[in-house]
């Protein structure tokens, strides 16, 4: 028994001098790392909004670094976008006709194409192999080698569009008021609602519960669903009429910009306005990453915000850069840290830590 009690307090000893060693272990790597991962962070009184993306892609290691491109397209401009759900595939169409697919990190191009008339917006559906233009008059399906495989007429004068992945849904807002959804599983409509609100060019999808977010001429934000002919929500936001909204990846927060040169964050669960900041020239493009960073676009300057969606206002942009052309679209890349702008003179991958 004696030499039981002994061994056990050996061990005790031991296991108490391993934690111990562990906590001095664990305290050297809290001293090493005290900074949030990722975000950059400039010296002592230097504002990160003035690192420009040449430096960002100098300081970075190469990979990282071929992240930060330009498309130089001024022929057909301004340019929508869009990235696939993997965040492989970019997807851009030019206001005059030119509609591109790329695998973005190889720089390879799937296909390219003019399709001789004006283009709106530009869409993946559920893989890689297909994606949706809204062209002009009407609606139309090409696979990834650039066949048209659908024209849709149904749906005419489409403005913008988003796809619900879970619901295999592609929703359309156009020109004549109309909010319509197409099951592109077996091509059919499932909706057709006539909102009665006018011109829909402002359009978002909550991306938590798939509800469709529109802004209005008048201030107001609707939200709709396609079993619903009425608005489920119509909330008054701004004091002229909506140029850009985003809901967050968690559908609890909502940020728009208005006319009236206001960002507003609302919080969706309790529909009610957090906080908002007055920005000189209006945003005219948002859009929120995984991360919860803000990007907004006023003329040819995007800006990105940090700690956007708190209780507090944000005073000054975390990064800006500056483009050639008039922002006519903004994404996200997901699973990257990259902002993908689409404007006059073509398209941009702008790096964002």
């Amino acid at each position: 028994p004696a030499r039981g009690h002994e061994k056990l307090k050996e061990a005790i000893v031991i296991s108490e001098a391993m934690s111990e060693y562990a906590q001095k272990q664990a305290a050297r790597y809290d001293l090493l790392l005290p900074e949030n991962a990722g975000f950059l962070e400039g010296e002592e009184d230097e504002d990160t909004n003035t690192i420009s993306q040449d430096d960002i892609a100098d300081a970075v290691d190469i990979t990282s670094g071929a992240k930060y491109f330009n498309l130089h397209l001024s022929q057909f401009g301004p340019y929508r976008l869009d990235y696939s759900r993997t965040g492989r595939h970019l997807l851009v169409g030019g206001k005059k006709g030119h509609v591109a697919c790329i695998d973005w990190q190889s720089k390879d191009l799937m296909c390219e194409m003019n399709v001789m008339e004006t283009v709106n917006d530009v869409k993946w559906l559920h893989t890689e192999a297909m994606f949706a233009v809204a062209q002009k008059r009407w609606l139309y399906i090409y696979d990834s080698k650039g066949v048209e495989l659908h024209c849709v007429k149904k749906f005419n004068e489409v403005l913008r569009m988003q796809f619900l992945p879970y619901h295999f849904l592609l929703a359309t807002s156009s020109a004549t008021g109309f909010l319509q959804y197409l099951d592109v599983s077996v091509g059919k409509e499932v909706a057709a609602i006539g909102t009665k609100m006018g011109r829909l060019d402002v359009m978002t999808q909550n991306p938590h519960n798939a509800v469709i977010h529109l802004g209005h001429s008048n201030g107001t934000v609707s939200l709709w669903s396609p079993n619903q002919k009425e608005p489920l929500v119509k909330m008054l936001c701004h004091r002229g009429a909506v140029r850009s909204l985003t809901v967050d990846k968690t559908g609890r927060y909502m940020v728009t910009s208005g006319l009236d040169r206001k960002l507003k964050v609302y919080d969706i669960r309790a529909f009610k306005s957090l906080h908002s900041c007055f920005l000189p020239a209006g945003a005219s493009c948002l859009s929120l990453s995984q991360r919860g960073l803000l990007s907004a676009a006023t003329g040819d300057i995007v800006q990105v915000y940090q700690n956007i969606l708190g209780e507090r206002p944000v005073s000054k942009p975390y990064m800006a850069h500056r483009l050639r052309g008039q922002i006519w679209g903004l994404a996200y890349c997901p699973f990257e840290d990259v902002l993908g702008i689409g404007h006059g003179e073509g398209f941009t991958s702008m790096i964002v830590p």
